[in-house]
């Protein structure tokens, strides 16, 4: 008989299961999860390699048709007995706009409760996270800091997602990848492996050199943009609240799951 003081921890999902459909070259968000969430909570990634939105609206616009790779993951996850699923990728619903959000979550959820375990799996989207974020946070004008590999049409996009859900935006910003990329495209910087050469601390700095005193909280946009190390620090020298799209969606589904426990260190939005 194995001693309990012997037994390890492995990670399971005893409190909650949490699917996540995320890029399929990325590994900032499982990493930037696995350092926020709560004991108990096991998070469990589905890969997409479709272009944005994952999910395209039918030419009546009653619905949306899934991207192959998005149902295939929504079929695997069907068997997984989640609590919560979330289709991490701001660009999907930035790109989807209004009504995009819900329509796309009502299908996920249709396929995933259609699985013997599938059923009453809570299914959500970062764009509604990030509202929910901001709404709960207070915040009415954030400053949108987004990443260096979203191109001048998608930022305009992203702006005009957070105005036309009732938000006034204060000002907006793509940061500055720096001089090792600077003559890269945005479009083309992940593909050349930016990605995973990203630091904070230059985040850190260009937000607070940017984020104009009008606005009463930040965003930092992109599932795929490394920052949330930052968050507490950067609440605590502008005095405001500082949201991120990544911890936007776990605070999202860790809710949606009946997981209230404070997560410290990563923004007050973790323990509201």
């Amino acid at each position: 008989m194995i001693k309990e003081a012997t037994l390890k921890n492995d990670n399971w999902g005893w409190r909650a299961r949490i699917g996540m459909f995320i890029v399929g070259s990325e590994a900032v968000p499982e990493a930037e999860w696995a350092a926020m969430a709560p004991d108990g909570v096991s998070v469990h990634a589905a890969r997409v390699s479709a272009g944005a939105p994952w999910a395209r609206w039918r030419a009546d616009k009653t619905g949306v048709d899934l991207a192959d790779d998005l149902l295939r993951g929504a079929k695997q996850f069907a068997a997984m007995r989640l609590t919560a699923a979330v289709l991490g990728h701001t660009t999907s619903s930035v790109v989807g706009g209004t009504g995009w959000d819900e329509a796309t979550a009502a299908s996920l959820a249709a396929v995933i409760g259609a699985g013997a375990l599938g059923k009453g799996t809570k299914v959500t989207t970062n764009g509604l996270d990030t509202m929910a974020a901001l709404r709960a946070s207070g915040v009415k004008r954030p400053f949108l800091m987004l990443p260096p590999w979203f191109p001048d049409d998608t930022v305009g996009t992203a702006v005009r997602y957070y105005t036309d859900h009732g938000l006034a935006p204060a000002g907006h910003h793509r940061m500055d990848p720096g001089r090792k990329w600077r003559d890269v495209p945005p479009g083309d910087l992940y593909g050349h492996g930016m990605g995973f050469e990203q630091e904070v601390e230059p985040l850190y700095a260009q937000i607070r050199a940017a984020c104009p005193a009008s606005a009463d909280g930040v965003l930092i946009g992109g599932t795929g943009f490394r920052c949330v190390a930052i968050l507490e620090t950067l609440e605590q020298d502008i005095g405001r609240p500082v949201i991120s799209a990544n911890q936007a969606s776990l605070w999202h589904c860790l809710r949606l799951s009946g997981v209230k426990t404070p997560v410290a260190g990563y923004g007050n939005l973790l323990r509201i």
